[in-house]
């Protein structure tokens, strides 16, 4: 009994230093932006990065806000929403019979959407530009939306399809015998039951269209398109690199994403644990 709880206290010990470590090499990133961005823009050269600002200097996020910040902002939150609107909403309609009918098709078409996941971003960049050149949707914002959509589906798709397999089938059959069809059965009990997993994939999601930089900038040109991520080139110095601006408008860029995980994270690790329990 004693071997058995030493084993267990070194174990714990362990993933102890491994989280404590983990929060070292995440958090110090953040804190580097967070001090580095209250700098002049030299005084990273003649102070070092890793000494606190002397003095403070708070006319950057002015400045950011000043000349144009929240455009940006909003064109991304808009872009986001929708695309992730969407994306849920076709990943829901296909999830559903993949995971809860059976029919002839279905394996090949599950291999299908488990085999785009492989499809490398960047190889669709020249095709997709050409594409949204010809239906004049160029220099657009709505224009990111296919894309969006288009590479967050197969993985979506993919895991809300597990996670409605541990739905259990009493529950739709208990339905149907006192006259539910399939349609109610999805809209009232299927699509309630999985919250959990679609607000894991909202997240998740989420953060990667938040930061996406290569269809931003390959399909949107004119400043009054661009979104977030393309906002460092509009901010920086016109001879030379202000660092501090641009570390200014990262912080402001990754706080959105920080809060929402702040706030939703009970809900992404209920999805992520309910998707992986049978039953």
């Amino acid at each position: 009994m004693n071997d058995g709880k030493m084993k267990s206290r070194i174990v714990w010990a362990i993933v102890f230093i491994l989280a404590l470590f983990w929060v070292f090499v995440t958090l110090i990133p953040f804190l580097f932006m967070i001090i580095n961005s209250f700098r002049k823009q030299f005084d990273m050269l003649s102070q070092g990065v890793f000494h606190f600002p002397n003095p403070w200097y708070f006319e950057n996020y002015p400045h950011i806000v000043q000349n144009g910040f929240f455009g940006y902002f909003g064109r991304s939150v808009f872009i986001v929403a929708l695309s992730l609107i969407v994306m849920l909403v076709f990943s829901a309609f296909a999830a559903y019979p993949l995971s809860r009918m059976k029919f002839k098709l279905r394996n090949l078409i599950y291999a299908g959407i488990v085999a785009m996941m492989s499809i490398p971003m960047h190889v669709t960049l020249i095709p997709i530009f050409k594409m949204t050149t010809s239906v004049g949707l160029y220099d657009k914002l709505i224009s990111l939306l296919g894309p969006y959509v288009a590479f967050a589906l197969p993985m979506s798709v993919f895991i809300l399809t597990g996670f409605m397999m541990t739905i259990p089938k009493e529950i739709e059959e208990s339905a149907e015998i006192d006259g539910c069809n399939k349609y109610n059965n999805f809209f009232q009990i299927i699509l309630p039951l999985a919250k959990s997993g679609l607000s894991t994939l909202a997240i998740y999601n989420g953060v990667s269209m938040w930061n996406e930089f290569a269809f931003a900038n390959t399909l949107l040109q004119s400043p009054a398109q661009k979104t977030l991520p393309l906002a460092l080139g509009q901010f920086k110095g016109e001879h030379s690199l202000d660092m501090p601006m641009i570390l200014a408008v990262l912080v402001l860029s990754a706080l959105p994403m920080i809060i929402l995980f702040i706030v939703f994270q009970d809900k992404l690790v209920k999805g992520m644990m309910a998707g992986a329990v049978k039953g």
